[in-house]
């Protein structure tokens, strides 16, 4: 099996200087699916903007986001308060803000930020302490957190930390598979199949889904590429890779079971009219049938990844 957790100190975000800060808080987005993203910090002259991206969102097209990055031993309401003028008296346009900071943040501050980004027209705003940040890396860069702490050097230009973010050499069974959970995190693998359910673009997400798992290239809705994760070809434990196979196999078969309703009028568009309506209505048995083999499918990765877990909305 897997190693799951190379890392189990605290890390001291603080004895990074603010520039390697960045560097890892970059490589982690690149990591999450984060496109055109830009450093801003290491040329100076910032604005306000140490980076700019663009956020995939599950429910809706990509949105321009700003990361301002805050090592520093606490975020104040005056420095806060400070970048967003910062950043609103600059040419960037965006659509959501997030601090990304080593400290702890209290729920208070949180709120008074919040509460000023809103009466400035920044209502996407969100604030990332050193344990959010911590947390997320180790959920799917536990391996850049890794090499960041034993002090390997990453690059100081945005185009060759994307490549470094992305790169697989070395990534060990566990770190590979951390990646490849990110694609069950949908909608399409979170919704329960009943009688009348929401599946929003469920055939398009399913087939990404394969294709992210077989080839390792991950895209939006919209046929764009996301990034590149590692394959269930990277996989080198044989145990570990018939699992991900299994489950790769499984999500086909969920493809193709929900196709074949469609087909024979088990599943149906709501009636309503509207072409790009959500709502599907399927017969009980469909919906058992479904359920079934998306848990199968979830629980054959799971037992390649045993700290994968799915919450069902």
């Amino acid at each position: 099996m897997p190693k799951v957790s190379k890392l189990v100190q605290k890390i001291h975000f603080e004895d990074f200087g603010g520039a390697e800060f960045e560097r890892l808080v970059f490589a982690y987005h690149v990591r999450a699916g984060w496109t055109d993203l830009a450093w801003y910090g290491q040329a100076g002259g910032d604005h306000g903007r140490d980076i700019i991206g663009l956020e995939r969102l599950d429910d809706g097209p990509p949105r321009r986001s700003v990361i301002q990055c805050v090592n520093r031993g606490s975020l104040t309401q005056a420095k806060a308060e400070h970048d967003i003028q910062r950043l609103l008296s600059s040419p960037t346009k965006f659509d959501a803000l997030k601090f990304v900071t080593r400290s702890t943040v209290s729920a208070t501050r949180r709120d008074a930020i919040q509460k000023f980004a809103s009466a400035n027209g920044i209502d996407n705003l969100s604030i990332w302490g050193g344990a959010e940040l911590e947390e997320h890396l180790r959920l799917i860069g536990e391996d850049l957190l890794k090499r960041f702490c034993e002090g390997e050097e990453f690059p100081d230009k945005a185009g060759e930390l994307t490549r470094f973010a992305d790169d697989f050499a070395g990534l060990s069974d566990g770190d590979a598979l951390a990646q490849m959970a990110a694609v069950f995190d949908r909608p399409a693998f979170r919704t329960p199949f009943q009688q009348e359910c929401s599946l929003h673009a469920f055939k398009q997400a399913i087939d990404d889904t394969i294709s992210a798992l077989n080839t390792g290239v991950w895209r939006t809705r919209e046929g764009d590429e996301i990034r590149r994760i590692p394959s269930l070809h990277h996989l080198r434990d044989r145990h570990i890779k018939t699992s991900v196979s299994r489950s790769a196999q499984l999500v086909d078969q969920l493809r193709r079971a929900f196709a074949s309703g469609l087909r024979d009028k088990t599943i149906r568009p709501c009636g309503c009219g509207n072409p790009d309506c959500p709502v599907f209505t399927m017969n009980p048995d469909v919906a058992v049938r479904l359920n079934k083999i998306r848990s199968d499918a979830l629980s054959a990765f799971r037992d390649a990844y045993p700290r994968f877990h799915i919450e069902m909305e």
